[in-house]
């Protein structure tokens, strides 16, 4: 019986640990450049992969705020960096925006920006444009991820002003050509993003990095529904960050103006482009503390102790308590301990995600945060033996992971599926699932190797693949 329990326990850890890499959430999806290994007793057929599934844009749903809401949070975007700096002055391109692509094109690159830039002139009627030839704008260096990381270590990608290359940014670090802080105007920037990661990670650094390019330069973790926010549970443009694009290139504004200019000028752009929220209800969220902020990235952050890690996602859970909120933050607090314990206390973390996900259903119903939370739901149902538990997490959630699209949640969701129709002896409806899947997968995960890991994983989760 004692030889029984710590086999359990001890492949309850291995379980969550997979659990983790399948449905985790916040860092970049990025993928080694050499296949590990990734033992385990689940088979996996040997079969080709289906050809890759890609998402066709179409317009996000159009923000409910109030303008009162909408202006504030304009403000505080705009005028601030993402470490808190304050910025003294608006700026921005003026006259049309020319893009180029430079360096290894990976297949999706330049359909997924296409897109996006289509996306950019119809929501947020911006004069932008894709251009192959001549002098651009905005140069999007696509470059190896190690290049990246020995520019910024901690950075998937990033945006720099006045420079074109990374061996340019490298000279100028520092100089006030490249503080934003310094900009009167914006005329021409880099982005780098990396080629050899997976085509979901590329198209979320083209989302994020290019908004920014244009637009406001910081992150609010108080915003549920837009990519301008650290929590990274939006991968593509929302109707809020359309929105906000479309006032920061309004007529009405232009470079240099001061924080007071804009927001005496705001109440009537926001009237105007965004009527219904002219009488909208207000919902002001409150500001997030800086403490919290920190906390959260000490947590979930690079180089930091597991036993400090978990401190800090306490202290973060802590002071949501502490300050009343009933918000998404308050559900990714508990969001990010169930990350930290998923790989040595699974029950604990699973009391976590729960508690997350009623924050989430409160707070954010019609956004992405339930749908990945799902997967760490499902797969802990999966896990203990309750696969039509797992299989009503997993109905109940898929339509978000593609409206939002989600493909690592989505190819998740469905592998998850598959196993769990598999314990329930639905064998062609679980080959169904599993093959559907696959072309999410490839966008998701990136390579062959990359998707057949994360087969095997959640195949492990499955009860029927376990053996002592």
């Amino acid at each position: 019986m004692i030889l029984s329990y710590l086999k359990q326990s001890l492949w309850k850890q291995s379980v969550w640990a997979a659990a983790l890499a399948v449905a985790g959430c916040g860092a970049s999806n990025g993928i080694d450049s050499e296949e590990p290994s990734h033992p385990t007793r689940a088979v996996i057929s040997d079969t080709s992969l289906p050809p890759i599934k890609t998402f066709r844009a179409s317009a996000a749903a159009p923000s409910a705020r109030a303008n009162s809401d909408l202006a504030r949070d304009f403000l505080d975007l705009s005028f601030a960096l993402e470490s808190g700096r304050s910025l003294p002055r608006l700026t921005r391109f003026k006259g049309p925006i020319l893009v180029k692509v430079e360096g290894r094109e990976t297949p999706t690159l330049r359909s997924d920006l296409t897109q996006l830039i289509d996306r950019l002139r119809r929501e947020a009627r911006i004069d932008i444009k894709l251009v192959r030839e001549g002098s651009a704008n905005i140069i999007i260096q696509s470059v190896a991820k190690k290049e990246i990381r020995r520019a910024l270590p901690h950075a998937a990608c990033f945006v720099v002003p006045n420079v074109k290359s990374l061996a340019e940014y490298r000279r100028a670090r520092g100089a006030v050509r490249t503080d934003w802080a310094q900009l009167q105007k914006r005329e021409k920037l880099a982005i780098f993003l990396p080629y050899d990661t997976s085509p979901q990670d590329t198209r979320d650094c083209l989302h994020e990095e290019l908004a920014q390019a244009i637009g406001p330069l910081n992150d609010l973790y108080r915003l549920n529904d837009s990519v301008f926010n650290d929590d990274n549970f939006h991968a593509v443009l929302t109707g809020f960050d359309m929105l906000i694009l479309r006032a920061y290139y309004d007529p009405a504004l232009h470079n240099g103006m001061s924080r007071a200019e804009v927001a005496t000028a705001l109440p009537a752009i926001l009237n105007r482009i965004n009527p219904r929220g002219a009488n909208a209800p207000r919902n002001p969220q409150p500001s997030t503390d800086r403490q919290w902020i920190n906390a959260i990235q000490s947590a979930l952050g690079p180089n930091v102790p597991s036993n400090r890690r978990l401190n800090e996602a306490q202290r973060a859970i802590n002071i949501a308590v502490n300050e009343g909120w009933n918000d998404h933050r308050r559900g990714f607090s508990h969001y990010a301990m169930g990350r930290l314990l998923q790989s040595t206390d699974g029950d604990l973390a699973n009391q976590h995600y729960r508690v997350a996900d009623r924050f989430f259903r409160r707070s954010a119903p019609n956004g992405p945060h339930r749908s990945i939370v799902a997967g760490q739901l499902a797969a802990y149902e999966l896990a203990v033996g309750k696969p039509s538990e797992a299989l009503r997490i997993i109905e109940a959630n898929l339509d978000a992971a593609r409206s939002y699209e989600n493909a690592v949640q989505l190819a998740s969701l469905l592998m998850l599926k598959s196993e769990a129709l598999t314990a329930l002896g639905r064998a062609q409806e679980a080959q169904a699932a599993r093959v559907d899947s696959l072309g999410w997968a490839r966008y998701g995960f990136g390579p062959e190797w990359a998707v057949r890991a994360k087969l095997r994983e959640v195949a492990s989760l499955n009860p029927k693949n376990r053996s002592f």
